[in-house]
């Protein structure tokens, strides 16, 4: 059933200091596919884009029809537009993201798991009528595809990441969207670098400057366990040329011996990979992550951040449950990984998740100014089992607006599928208290 209401402070954790209501509304799209976390992974980076007044959504429909759904924003009518494509969603890999450039056009990747990209785009005519596929450079990398995501930059042209290659041996390879001659252009072959040794598992955010940060673990092979140190570039021309945080600039590709480490993080500290990141209106990088203390048993949410000297972490939930990452393919873990933004103006920070702990609903985060104390809200009195935030960033960042993709969704460890049914997409539109909040 659909909830139009303000949902009730379940819960406080005992690092929380007061206690946040939250105003919330939600608008509910569809059915969507729900026996797997492929609606609702978190490096899907965009399930939701809004350009003007426009908003679309994107996801896999009960039979696997790749999706997309419109709305004009302040309204709860979607149009519902089947595309003429299907996916295989029985592999939560294989995500939808969508991206739209500053001339209103629409662009789609999706279904990949080291397969052949799959690109199409919409004119602003017709914004949910997609067309034929398309290839982008044509350039090495593109024949062999994982985690696809659009980043807008401020002069309205795009951002193509994405991974070629397996894991624990892949590069992350970027495309440019040229918006004013609608082509696109080779970046970088590779940025990130395993050596083929080992992959990276990145996450990405442009920040009101238009300056590219970027961060990301190393993954020694592909089980998760041996994901390790968290560290971070930027770019301030579109991601040409890249540096370290002090200034200092990177020989490319990066690799793990000239990497910065923004905090050191060894094998076996059940450190989740590709998370999320945002900076403060001053540009200073922060990033969500969870792993766990040598000294501690339980894996907590984390925050590492940049203060303009130098970084530091601090702990943002207090959790109590053990659990451990082990093995290969998508797993199946009481909590989420979590997602991060700065408001800009205000100087809040939301911190977004879901835990077992808290009946695995969407959670939420708020710290009110940099030294103030964390305070905890549930966000949705109803369980989302595997879902994991993901948020419209081109709406987040023009009007520091919170949509988030939410629905219930399955998953099984390593790859397989749920009994979970279909299961209704939505909107959860979070409204953050103004800046004099106290």
């Amino acid at each position: 059933m659909l909830r139009l209401t303000f949902f009730s402070l379940l819960a406080v954790s005992a690092i929380a200091a007061r206690a946040w209501q939250p105003q919330l509304h939600e608008s509910a799209i569809g059915p969507a596919y729900a026996a797997t976390s492929v609606n609702t992974a978190i490096f899907r980076a965009n399930p939701l884009a809004t350009h003007d007044s426009t908003q679309y959504a994107c996801y896999y429909d009960p039979q696997g029809r790749v999706t997309l759904a419109m709305r004009r924003l302040g309204t709860d009518v979607w149009r519902i537009c089947p595309t003429p494509y299907s996916g295989h969603p029985d592999d939560a890999h294989n995500v939808i993201s969508i991206g739209v450039d500053g001339e209103g056009t629409l662009h789609m990747a999706f279904d990949h798991h080291g397969h052949p990209l799959h690109y199409c785009r919409a004119e602003a005519a017709a914004p949910a009528a997609v067309g034929a596929m398309l290839p982008m450079t044509g350039l090495q990398g593109e024949d062999n595809v994982t985690y696809p995501e659009f980043h807008r930059l401020p002069d309205g042209d795009l951002l193509f990441v994405f991974r070629s290659g397996a894991s624990g041996r892949g590069d992350m390879v970027i495309n440019r969207y040229i918006t004013s001659e609608q082509r696109w252009v080779r970046v970088h072959d590779v940025l990130l670098d395993g050596e083929n040794e080992r992959s990276a598992y990145w996450q990405m955010h442009v920040d009101a400057a238009g300056t590219i940060h970027l961060s990301w673990v190393w993954r020694e092979s592909w089980l998760v366990e041996t994901n390790h140190d968290i560290c971070y570039a930027r770019s301030r021309d579109g991601g040409v040329t890249w540096e370290r945080s002090d200034g200092s600039p990177y020989a490319l590709p990066v690799t793990m011996a000239t990497a910065e480490v923004a905090c050191a993080v060894p094998q076996n500290s059940e450190l989740i990979n590709q998370c999320s990141m945002s900076a403060d209106a001053e540009g200073h990088p922060m990033i969500a992550a969870y792993w766990r203390d040598s000294s501690d048993s339980v894996p907590r949410y984390r925050l590492v951040e940049h203060d303009g000297r130098s970084w530091r972490t601090s702990v943002v939930t207090d959790r109590s449950t053990p659990f451990s990452l082990k093995g290969g393919g998508t797993k199946m873990i009481p909590v989420s990984r979590p997602r991060v933004v700065a408001d800009t103006r205000t100087g809040a920070v939301v911190y977004l998740f879901r835990d077992a702990e808290r009946g695995s609903r969407v959670s939420a985060a708020l710290r009110r100014s940099k030294n103030a104390p964390w305070e905890i809200a549930d966000l949705t009195d109803y369980s989302v089992d595997a879902w994991e935030p993901a948020i419209d960033s081109g709406l987040w960042a023009s009007e520091q607006t919170l949509h988030i993709y939410v629905q219930r969704a399955g998953q099984g460890d390593g790859e397989r599928t749920t009994s979970t049914p279909p299961q209704t997409a939505r909107v959860l539109e979070l409204t953050l208290p103004p800046a004099t909040a106290q």
